[in-house]
């Protein structure tokens, strides 16, 4: 039986549940009633200070300063939200067709809920449905695989915490849209709703590609919903990088990725610019294999100590005549390079962990320009424009220059193994980095089983 039948069939049942009435009208929420805060003590006034041993009055003092009333204790919470079987049977509706999605409705105990609707206490269904409610929000906003399991991450996600997650759902209850406010929360990139598409007409019977699928639909889950008007994303296992402006790609670019040895982390960081002929400051776990070379210069400390080495601009710098300014703690990203023949390979894992990225100048001409102002009208006057022309001559200056964007904006670095089609096809990437299985393992809420040495990736030669 289908995924749809079974969804249809379990939908079909619960109108023969009783006590659970599918069309039954709601009844609005009891409004919780308003307490009033205990009056804090007033201070009893100061007593008048004795006389003088010459029965004289005491030289008159200031008046003592008043003391602080204390902070009237917080207003009790409100009181638990209650559902109407209505709006219980909205949620329950979502849980049983949640699989269309690649979630499994097993995580949310729709038995469970049934049960607590069966009982004909309002209060036990209200619990039942704001836990359950809590829980599938939280994983169509966030994704289900959460921590460690996501390998190597470090894209913050600002979609959902305990305070907007109780504000929808009291939204949710009050308006009579659970349904509505649940979807609400799900990723609006459309290569999500290509995945999802590609789920539905994949036969049931091809199980590897649907886990696939799956956990690529819950990656994209983890970023956050709206990841702007423009930005730059990056897809390691696919080696492209991209410009999108208003959800429209204008601008893809393939590219270099970390080695197996050096992976490229997940990540996200705010370009502000470039630098026009960058220096290479060599990764510490790398130094030992430039120290002492020609074309390498030492970083002294001011009593002369070399803390590091560095490799000039020139026609052999291996960050090539340009790099993004996009600063992360993990220091990863975009830049030139002068190997440029690796572009032709398919696979194209070679680097220390940052991107290098086909034809960069291009794409740092455009977003020089984006947002700048015109020559000759009051706003350019003294501002520095960056136009072709001006980041050429520069380059060929071989001076370092850091020229700044008009518009900073977001560049995301993320791990999809596979993509959508437009036609519902799926086209797969090679999981260079093995991080599939892991996820996998955490979606479906399985131990992954150890590693064997066929699971191990194979060593790459990292290059510059």
């Amino acid at each position: 039986m289908s995924v749809r039948s079974k969804d249809l069939a379990a939908f079909a049942a619960l109108s023969v549940l009783p006590g659970i009435a599918l069309a039954q009208p709601a009844t609005p929420a009891p409004k919780p009633t308003a307490q009033t805060a205990p009056t804090a003590a007033q201070p009893a006034p100061a007593k008048t200070q004795a006389l003088n041993p010459a029965n004289q009055a005491a030289p008159q003092q200031a008046a003592p300063a008043a003391q602080a009333q204390p902070a009237p204790p917080p207003a009790p919470p409100p009181p638990p939200p209650l559902w109407t079987a209505a709006d219980s049977n909205q949620l329950l509706l979502t849980i049983l067709t949640i699989g269309r999605g690649g979630l499994g409705a097993k995580d949310y105990d729709a038995a469970g809920l049934i049960t607590a609707m069966r009982s004909g206490d309002p209060i036990l269904m209200s619990a039942a449905s704001t836990e359950r409610f809590n829980r599938l929000a939280s994983d169509l906003a966030l994704g289900h695989v959460r921590g460690d399991d996501r390998q190597n991450y470090h894209i913050p996600d600002p979609d959902l915490d305990g305070n907007r997650l109780d504000t929808l759902l009291r939204a949710a209850l009050a308006q009579h849209r659970v349904a509505e406010s649940l979807t609400g929360l799900l990723p609006t990139h459309p290569q999500y709703a290509a995945l999802k598409n590609a789920l539905s007409v994949t036969p049931k019977t091809e199980t590897d590609k649907i886990e696939r699928i799956r956990l690529n639909l819950d990656r994209w889950r983890w970023l956050p919903r709206d990841l702007g008007e423009r930005y730059i994303i990056v897809n390691v296992p696919a080696f492209t990088a991209a410009l999108v402006e208003n959800g429209q790609t204008v601008s893809r670019h393939l590219a270099v990725a970390g080695a197996t040895k050096t992976p490229t982390p997940q990540l996200m960081a705010e370009a502000t610019g470039v630098v026009l002929n960058p220096s290479w400051y060599v990764p510490n776990s790398i130094e030992p294999a430039v120290r002492g070379k020609a074309g390498y210069v030492p970083v002294k400390s001011k009593d002369g100590k070399i803390l590091s080495w560095r490799q000039p601009p020139g026609p052999r710098n291996a960050l090539g005549q340009i790099k993004f300014v996009m600063y992360n703690p993990q220091n990863i990203y975009l830049h030139d390079t002068t190997a440029k023949s690796l572009f032709d390979a398919k696979m194209r894992a070679y680097s220390h962990g940052c991107i290098r990225t086909e034809h960069i100048m291009l794409l740092a001409e455009r977003l020089l320009m984006e947002g700048a102002p015109q020559p000759g009208t009051p706003e350019a006057e003294g501002a520095t424009i960056w136009t072709p022309e001006k980041v050429r001559e520069t380059v060929a200056s071989q001076k370092t220059v850091q020229a700044n964007f008009p518009k900073p904006l977001p560049v995301y670095i993320v791990y999809m193994s596979s993509a959508a089609l437009q036609d519902g096809s799926i086209k797969d990437y090679a999981d260079i980095y093995k991080k599939d299985k892991k996820v996998l393992a955490a979606l479906n809420d399985v131990p992954a089983k150890a590693k064997t040495p066929a699971d191990k990736p194979k060593d790459k030669v990292a290059s510059r």
